[in-house]
């Protein structure tokens, strides 16, 4: 899951940034010394790990325990808002103050299913026929509705076959479609009021113009409504038409004009990262080839332009898209999926070498950090947010090879956020993961509901539900195709 909290939405990882107070005193056991080998082994505990993998029988139904654990802290203290707060027992409005959507609810839909949990499923589907409203007042922002509600309302039809689920999908779609036909360029506005369908922001990043593509392009496989493609299309058109010589893209540009506001470019970071991803995936969904080769075109452009080894890791600098020149050696958390993405996409090599360099946080850490600077050694931001990218990449890269090795890994960042982020009332987000214990805050994600568990469950579990040969995922970890129901 490439998206990011409101509030990170307000506060961009920046391009350098001060090491935090409360990160310094663990920079070395997270980060080897700018001259240590790359050969050198993991600490004894992350070797202990390796070896103490239980049966995948075993691995699958603790994931579950560990869903169901969170689901019912969900249940007990937010049911029918967006977030629980699992400290407090409170409830987090994740879209509009003293609004809701449903939010976890709409992300858990096709995990219960995946997961067999039918009597959660029947409660959740009900839940949002009878409440979901997509015609609230107010300003909601595009892409989060887009990647969350659009995709967990198409997967959960897809999953359960419920008509109406079907049907909330669309009217909520058609409220969103103005961001995107208002716009003089195609670039879609970043918000838009759902009931009177004005628009506005005119700055979006590009993982907001360009992750759509997979939710609209399946809505409109099943309506037989060519509009939803049709917008997501042309909104990566607009943006491609406008790379640099060096066929590089920005971070963000204006919708209105075209122009490039931040020349940026910072793959496979966010604000940018899902936009990447959903080329590739629209190619492969839909067999489009010219979303495959402006795929290709840019991978090439980033691989070329960013990959940088440092103690024998590849990571990606920010560099001008005009000149090549690096401004920058920040690394996201969010960007840890490029490692399965690049697997995906053609490039095995770069992409295992890329999740190694993760792998490599995960040795000294049983929690990775938001964020570091490769270039420094240090770290940048000491939480976690719960984020399922460097998982995501685990579960790709294992059914792209076979390796057991993915597995391992997968069950050693399993083990690590049981031990440190499990509460009574759920999971919840780190404030500070280099302190013993880590520092908690007091938020479950929607997004945990739609990826971290359900990645892990369909590495472990031999399901029935699921085509793991045909099968893909959305940036939420939704599922587009797949599907089995029996």
């Amino acid at each position: 899951m490439r998206s990011l909290s409101p509030a990170a939405l307000r506060a961009r990882l920046p391009r350098r940034a001060v090491l935090g107070a409360g990160a310094a005193a663990s920079v070395a056991s997270l980060l080897p010394a700018r001259r240590a080998s790359a050969a050198a082994p993991p600490p004894a505990a992350a070797a202990d790990g390796l070896r103490a993998l239980p049966s995948d029988t075993e691995v699958a139904r603790q994931v579950r325990a560990e869903f169901v654990h969170s689901w019912e802290g969900y249940k007990r203290s937010a049911w029918g808002r967006d977030e629980v707060r699992p400290l407090s027992a409170g409830h987090n409005d994740f879209y509009l103050p003293g609004r809701t959507f449903g939010l976890s609810i709409v992300e858990a839909l096709d995990t219960l299913w995946v997961m067999e949990l039918d009597h959660e499923v029947k409660r959740a589907a009900d839940w949002i026929e009878k409440h979901f409203d997509p015609a609230q007042d107010g300003d909601i922002h595009v892409f989060e509705a887009v990647i969350r509600l659009v995709g967990g309302l198409l997967s959960g039809h897809l999953c359960t076959g419920r008509p109406k689920l079907l049907a909330r999908c669309r009217e909520l779609a058609d409220r969103l479609l103005p961001a995107f036909t208002a716009s003089p360029t195609g670039i879609p506005y970043t918000r838009v009021n759902l009931r009177t369908g004005a628009v506005s922001g005119t700055n979006p990043p590009l993982a907001e113009v360009g992750s759509n593509i997979l939710e609209f392009g399946v809505l409109s496989q099943l309506t037989g409504d060519r509009r939803y493609f049709d917008a997501a299309k042309r909104a990566y058109r607009a943006v491609l038409d406008r790379r640099s010589s060096l066929d590089l893209l920005g971070t963000s540009i204006d919708t209105e004009s075209g122009r490039w506001t931040d020349t940026t470019s910072s793959v496979p970071n966010p604000p940018v990262d899902s936009f990447y991803e959903y080329l590739w995936a629209g190619g492969e969904l839909f067999g489009d080839p010219e979303l495959r080769d402006w795929y290709r075109l840019l991978t090439d452009a980033v691989l070329r332009a960013q990959g940088e080894r440092s103690d024998g890791r590849l990571w990606f600098a920010q560099v001008d898209q005009e000149t090549g020149e690096v401004v920058g050696r920040s690394q996201s958390e969010l960007g840890a999926f490029y490692a399965g993405l690049l697997g995906k996409g053609g490039d095995r090599a770069a992409g295992e070498d890329y999740y190694k360099s993760w792998t490599m946080l995960l040795d000294r850490h049983p929690v990775l950090p938001e964020a570091v600077d490769f270039g420094e050694g240090t770290i940048l931001s000491a939480r976690n947010d719960l984020r399922p990218e460097y998982v995501n990449s685990s579960f790709d890269l294992w059914r792209l090879t076979g390796d057991a090795s993915y597995k391992r890994t997968a069950y050693r960042y399993f083990k690590g956020l049981r031990d440190h982020l499990r509460v009574p009332g759920g999971y919840t987000v780190a404030a500070d993961v280099t302190t013993s214990p880590v520092q908690l805050g007091d938020l479950t994600p929607g997004y945990w509901f739609a990826e971290n568990p359900k990645y892990l469950y369909l590495m472990f579990a031999r399901t029935r539900r699921f085509d793991q040969r045909k099968g893909l995922l959305s940036t939420e970890g939704k599922i587009l195709r797949g599907a089995v129901r029996s």
